[in-house]
């Protein structure tokens, strides 16, 4: 109910504060994450239901399902259109009550990093119900519209704080309150100290919006003709541009929206020719700008477009439209084919445009104004405006085509609330054009000084200055507000998987308490010689690997295919071969009747416990950590034992009854213990570390060279098929694979040196430096390279 309320605007915005903190309550009482989930799914349900009803109803007229139809579709679709409900309610259940201020910040990062992350249909946030609050929604130009979602969040945390607490006392009560207070008082002070400084010079630019109220073209196509309703349109449009430029002087003239239903200079036919050259004579007769919606098309289909024109010099250039609206207006082409088109038939056609564009808006003046065009949908993109503030617009101009919402005028409303945040953002004046919904002229601070009203034909004449963008912290880091959020609950995740599977911890160094492993490796000198070799030529060709890549050796750090094959060839043959010779010599471990067994199949070796009189640690750890046997005929025994700690093997051997001599004390000594002071977490998996972590980091590799060398995220399936595009990704993967293990050989030869150096210079010190570098690598590893990707892209 209270959402309901706030989504009708007015007054009803101060509800914000408090909408939530009924569902919070709930939140609060739940014990389970299925019973979060439900309740997050359920919140969704009826957020969607209170906000966005009237969604359903134009769904069910677009596609002729009715509105019961549209609205049950939608109200199923919620947690799809709504997951940061999901998002917020897990996150926040898994943080827990016993760190509120944690689990506050980690839920309302879920709830703005799932808002970015995830494609939002609408690209609605709560935020926007702060719109009628003009002074507390100028920070947007310093947060951005989720900036105002997750202060909004805060506020209602808190408020829900001083309900949980409200039997503990005043005090206890008065300072939640108090911090819920303090995000509207903060928003007030900085919208007064913007407003006061906000510059109004600048040469002013009038502006005629023509709303003709002219909707239904499909129906008045049926009652009078394709040819007749064409005429009605043009000659309607005509009529008002001529009011607008005579009577109103304006300097230039809006259509909205696909005002023009065929393509504009690329006439299909010789009447569209004939419209097209007679659009051409009314611009020069005005002797004005115009700009309107209409189509265009190249080699790759159609495009819903916004053609300039201007007088004298006829078509300028084109804006085509970045985000249609999904199967509406697009198909993605992995998704496209007849059996959707048979399911249904009213998915669009039209293209996705490549982005924001700058166009100069030729003034009777001389002057040449530098706008940004934005069609319907794209205006709730804030990177689109931020995008063309940044290439030197001057003012934004909007055109939609609103009859979606002629009978549910809450979404009209909506849609130009969202529009009016894209001048806040910026702080470029703004003309809005519709076909029947709310034309407006917004200036910088998101206020609308002259406007329609819905389902009326009227004309909307209003001048503004134009200038470029001042500087704002959106300008300046974009919608920052989700990525941070998402790199804060990473950085939380991260240290949570770090505290409970990766960081290491201090293990007894003398004794260990774990038992014997059930197989052990008895290697020969010479079995452990050959192993010792393939393993260290292994890792010593990966070391110069790395070396290559950094220093640029030849053509080959940039050949996939050439690191592939050397990668093989240098490292994964010989270290397979390898252990395969380890596996060779694998033999199972048990201590009976006095004697060390060792049995490989029908194969044993014994050795009686009482000839055993000490357990030598192997100094250096290759081809693994292992030991010989001290005889008490002062010889070694024949075979080695790798594969069981050192102080493991002599504690068994020494419980079974051999008399063991302790091992002298040495640099060597400090070395093995150190090593055996850190017990690896499962990120230390070769599985987590080798498969998944290069899995993960491929998938936005990938993503960014499809969209560079194809158009978009499926542009390869679309030339060349689903197999090339699973074999682009597998070389992806594969080459991600190789930059880990490379960069995990780098860092373990690091840490390596650095215990070794510590157990030469301080014995005492190594273990606990061990610890600290093994944790640092393993950062680097997991955070680096992401960051990595991160700045790259």
């Amino acid at each position: 109910m209270l959402v309901f309320l706030l989504a009708r605007g007015g007054v009803a915005w101060l509800l914000a504060f408090v909408a939530l903190v009924p569902w919070l309550r709930t939140q609060d009482a739940q014990r389970s994450v299925a019973g979060a989930l439900l309740g997050a799914w359920g919140m969704a349900v009826a957020y969607t239901a209170a906000a966005f009803a009237w969604f359903g109803s134009a769904i069910g007229s677009y596609t002729q399902v009715g509105t019961v139809a549209g609205t049950a579709i939608v109200l199923l679709a919620a947690p799809l259109l709504q997951p940061q409900f999901l998002a917020f309610a897990l996150v926040r259940h898994a943080v827990g009550a016993q760190r509120p201020v944690l689990r506050v910040l980690a839920a309302a990062a879920a709830w703005a990093a799932t808002e970015w992350l995830v494609p939002r249909l609408l690209g609605d946030t709560f935020g926007y119900v702060l719109y009628p609050a003009r002074l507390l929604r100028q920070a947007a130009d310093l947060v951005g519209v989720a900036g105002l979602t997750v202060l909004l969040l805060l506020a209602n945390e808190a408020v829900a704080a001083a309900v949980a607490r409200r039997r503990a006392g005043v005090r206890t009560v008065a300072v939640p309150l108090g911090l819920a207070a303090l995000v509207p008082l903060l928003l007030a002070g900085y919208g007064l100290a913007v407003l006061a400084t906000l510059p109004a010079a600048g040469e002013r630019v009038r502006v005629g919006l023509v709303q003709s109220n002219i909707v239904d073209y499909e129906r008045l196509r049926r009652e009078k003709g394709a040819g007749a309703v064409v005429r009605e349109v043009l000659d309607t449009h005509y009529a008002m541009s001529y009011d607008a430029v005579e009577r109103q002087h304006a300097g230039a003239v809006l259509w909205s929206e696909t005002v023009y239903p065929t393509t504009f200079g690329h006439p299909k036919s010789e009447a569209g020719a004939a419209l097209d050259r007679e659009i051409l004579q009314i611009v020069d007769a005005a002797g004005v700008p115009f700009v309107f919606g209409t189509y265009d098309r190249d080699a790759q289909g159609e495009y819903n477009a916004a053609a300039f024109v201007a007088p004298g010099a006829g078509l300028v250039g084109f804006y085509r439209k970045a985000r249609p609206f999904p199967l509406t207006e697009y198909v993605p082409p992995w998704l496209d084919g007849p059996a959707l088109r048979q399911w249904l038939p009213w998915a669009g056609s039209w293209q996705p445009g490549a982005g924001p564009r700058v166009l100069p808006l030729r003034l009777k003046d001389g002057r040449e104004v530098p706008v940004l065009p934005l069609i319907c949908l794209d205006d709730v993109d804030t990177g689109l405006a931020l995008a063309g503030a940044r290439l030197g617009a001057q003012a934004i101009l909007t055109l939609s085509n609103d009859s979606w919402f002629s009978a549910q005028p809450l979404g009209a409303q909506l849609h130009l609330h969202a529009a009016a945040f894209r001048s806040i953002e910026t702080r470029l004046p703004q003309f809005r054009v519709t076909t029947n919904g709310y034309s407006a002229v917004i200036d910088a601070t998101g206020s609308v000084v002259a406007g329609s009203r819905m389902g009326e034909r009227t004309l909307v004449v209003g001048d503004l200055p134009v200038h470029e963008a001042p500087w704002t912290l959106m300008l300046a880091w974009g919608d920052w507000i989700g990525p941070v959020a998402a790199v804060f609950l990473a950085l939380l995740g991260a240290g949570a998987a770090w505290s409970r599977w990766g960081r290491p911890r201090a293990r007894p160094v003398v004794a260990p308490a774990q038992p014997l492993p059930r197989e052990v490796v008895v290697l020969p000198p010479a079995a452990r010689l050959v192993a010792g070799l393939l393993r260290t030529f292994a890792r010593g060709n990966l070391l110069w690997m790395a070396a290559a890549v950094v220093l640029g050796h030849g053509d080959w750090h940039a050949n996939t295919l050439a690191q592939i094959r050397s990668f093989v060839a240098l490292f994964l043959a010989p270290e397979v071969a390898a252990w395969l010779v380890l596996r060779a010599f694998t033999a199972g471990v048990a201590i009976e009747d006095g004697r060390l067994v060792l049995a490989r199949g029908r194969q044993r070796l014994q050795l009686a416990l009482r000839e055993i009189v000490g357990v030598e640690p192997w100094r250096v750890p290759v081809p693994l950590a292992g030991a010989w046997l001290q005889l008490a005929s002062g010889q070694r025994w024949g075979y080695g034992i790798a594969g069981a700690d050192a102080d493991v093997l002599a504690r068994e051997l020494g419980g079974g009854g051999a008399s063991l001599r302790a091992p002298p004390a040495s640099p060597w000594t400090a070395y093995r213990l150190a090593r055996l002071s850190v017990r690896r977490g499962r990120l230390h998996h070769p599985v987590a570390k080798f498969v998944l972590l290069p899995f993960v980091l491929a998938i936005p590799a990938f993503t960014l060279h499809q969209h560079i060398a194809y158009g978009s995220a499926f542009g390869e399936i679309q030339s060349f098929g689903f197999a090339a595009y699973l074999k682009g990704f597998a070389l992806w993967w594969a080459a991600w694979a190789m930059g880990v293990v490379l960069c995990a050989a780098v860092l373990r030869a690091i840490v390596e040196a650095l215990t070794l150096a510590a157990s030469v210079a301080r014995p005492a010190a190594a273990a606990p430096l061990r610890q600290w570098a093994e944790g640092l690598a393993l950062a680097a590893l997991y955070l680096g390279l992401p960051a990595w990707l991160l700045l790259l892209t």
